[in-house]
């Protein structure tokens, strides 16, 4: 089992990269509210086009060498991107093209890994190392998304004198990301070898359900105030307090939303994925939904009363997430009505091409949507999403019950 530390973390740095960090990085280059939530979130469509890249990438027979490419190509995007960050005047959308391709190789190594991780061990054996998979993926990107803000913070200290402090600290953290990406793909060159032909995907299509957008409308309901927030928070914590953020600092973001909200997201969507497996909780209990609408609160609640030390902007994180996390696992019923099992052994649902695809408008438009009303009201108006959410949630499980 040396090939599966390694592979996880090939798999978690990148995608860490694209849908943690990729949005301070852009804010903090200069780039707008606005313009960089619509960037991100047209960063999660490779992973909308999952659904289309399974059926090429499946039953490659060469696995391990299209891996090895796939991480060879990845890292080579990231020198690229540091080399990028550093350069005077740079366009945020030469930093987009860079972070796209990052994506669609992210989005096919987790296809191939998947592929390459079940052809090489049992059913019995891919149960049995499930909570090892997710602890590693968690922690990996908490190393990445936590750790990179925390050392960007501490690099912009040490170039306070450069022209551009910022680009310097960015791309220096970047330059030893790349490095140690590099370090794994050496190890990867070792550790993988070639396995025996992948099973077929496409067994339980026949299963799906006829009325796909009718569930993906249930969806994007459902998911929606999770969605506007999900790039909003993390502004909210670095805006300043004159218009009407946390103003606070990158190690703080890093040890409050990279650290200890990875953590707790991790730990709710870990518990609620057990529930669900043994007792059914999100797909037998009407009510379960309502937890997935609950972190929107908790940050409205933060726009009354600021917390003004880290333990209490961590705790304020660490319940936001937890529900977040937890209440992720209402998605399953509405999942299997989209794409049947087909993404059943996925650990973290948002990079499922069904929750993905849903959450890309709301994504798109929220930075400008806090910029035009202030924190406090949009905080506000997606609390009040909360609504619609229910109702789309108890439409969409009484649609699925007839079938």
């Amino acid at each position: 089992m040396r090939w599966l530390p390694s592979l996880l973390a090939a798999e978690a740095i990148p995608s860490a990269m694209i849908t943690f960090v990729a949005l301070l990085l852009f804010v903090q280059l200069g780039v707008g509210w606005g313009e960089s939530t619509l960037l991100c979130a047209l960063l999660m469509l490779p992973w909308v086009l999952k659904a289309w890249m399974l059926e090429r990438l499946w039953h490659c027979a060469s696995v391990h060498h299209v891996l090895r490419i796939t991480e060879v190509l990845m890292c080579a995007l990231l020198f690229a991107l540091a080399f990028c960050v550093r350069q005077p005047a740079l366009s945020p959308y030469v930093l987009f093209s860079i972070l796209f391709l990052l994506g669609i190789c992210c989005a096919s190594h987790m296809l191939l890994a998947r592929s390459y991780y079940e052809r090489q061990l049992s059913v019995r054996g891919q149960h049995y190392f499930r909570l090892l998979r997710i602890a590693l993926l968690q922690a990996v990107t908490v190393l990445t998304y936590g750790l990179t803000l925390v050392t960007v913070g501490a690099m912009e200290v040490f170039f306070h004198k450069y022209q551009h402090p910022m680009a310097w600290s960015w791309s220096t953290v970047l330059y030893s990301l790349a490095g140690l990406y590099l370090l794994l793909i050496l190890w990867q060159l070792w550790a993988l070898h070639e396995v025996a032909p992948a099973a077929d995907v496409r067994e339980a299509e026949n299963a799906v359900p006829r009325h796909r957008r009718t569930m993906l409308l249930c969806l994007f309901f459902l998911l929606l105030p999770q969605a506007l927030m999900f790039h909003t928070r993390v502004l909210f914590l670095l805006a300043p307090v004159s218009v009407g953020g946390l103003g606070c600092s990158l190690p703080w973001i890093g040890m409050a939303q990279g650290t200890v909200g990875i953590i707790a997201f991790s730990i709710g969507l870990g518990l609620g994925q057990r529930l669900e497996r043994r007792r059914h909780v999100f797909s037998s209990i009407p009510s379960a939904p309502v937890t997935l609408v609950l972190s929107p609160f908790v940050y409205y609640a933060m726009t009354l009363w600021p917390p003004h030390t880290l333990l209490s902007l961590c705790v304020a994180t660490f319940l936001a997430q937890f529900t977040f996390g937890f209440g992720l696992n209402a998605c399953i019923p509405y999942i299997r009505a989209v794409s049947g099992n087909r993404y059943s052994s996925t650990i973290n649902y948002i990079y499922i091409p069904a929750v993905a695809l849903v959450m890309i408008l709301p994504m798109a438009i929220s930075g400008g949507l806090a910029e035009y009303l202030g924190f406090s009201r949009f905080f506000a108006f997606d609390a009040f999403m909360a609504v619609p959410a229910l109702i789309a949630a108890y439409a969409g499980r009484k649609m699925i019950s007839q079938y």
